[in-house]
């Protein structure tokens, strides 16, 4: 799938010795169907690692009968859902999340449709989903090839591993240009720089 950006990439003296470590980029597409999963599970990740996200998450999963939508949280008890590990906050996120897409307050099947910014734009209206979530909305169940999260901490500890010196956001973005129109699969490459192999 992201033949044309790698073969972009490696022109890069900073990306290209990544490529060659870590193979192809795997980020695709998720399911449409599965919207709603990923923005549940974004939300019970956000400032967890993620051994604890994906422990949370699937208690989240198996608390709910293995059926993560909108009528299944709204109609779970919240006593309920902060016994599989979520936070009080975190339940008010999934709940509102799971109001304004039952309503069509947010209407999740079309997003897919949207520019980035827009759909950044309908999700921020999502109490608890900022512009980090709605970013690892767009390139991991979107897979938009060209976003660069600034404010990502494996981002941030990546490009002062890769730049050996830390930059602040404004000169992150900057620098990210030059990998433009792929700095979705630039962002992977960085993140598997972390990994300690």
């Amino acid at each position: 799938m992201w033949e044309r950006a790698e073969r972009f990439l490696l022109k890069d003296k900073y990306i290209s010795p990544l490529i060659k470590k870590w193979g192809h980029c795997t980020i695709k597409p998720s399911k449409k169907k599965d919207y709603f999963l990923n923005l549940v599970d974004a939300i019970c990740s956000q400032q967890l690692s993620g051994k604890a996200a994906s422990t949370i998450f699937n208690r989240v999963r198996v608390g709910l009968g293995n059926e993560v939508s909108p009528t299944s949280i709204l109609k779970t008890k919240d006593k309920k859902l902060r016994s599989y590990g979520l936070s009080w906050a975190k339940i008010k996120y999934i709940k509102d999340l799971s109001q304004k897409v039952k309503s069509g307050g947010v209407e999740i099947q079309k997003l897919d449709k949207l520019p980035d910014e827009e759909i950044i734009k309908e999700l921020v209206s999502i109490k608890g989903i900022g512009r980090w979530t709605s970013e690892m909305f767009l390139m991991f169940s979107l897979a938009r090839p060209d976003v660069f999260p600034v404010d990502d901490l494996g981002i941030r500890n990546g490009m002062k591993k890769l730049l050996k010196k830390e930059l602040k956001a404004d000169k992150l973005a900057k620098f990210s240009l030059r990998w433009k129109p792929f700095r979705t699969v630039a962002s992977w490459y960085i993140w598997r720089s972390l990994e300690n192999n």
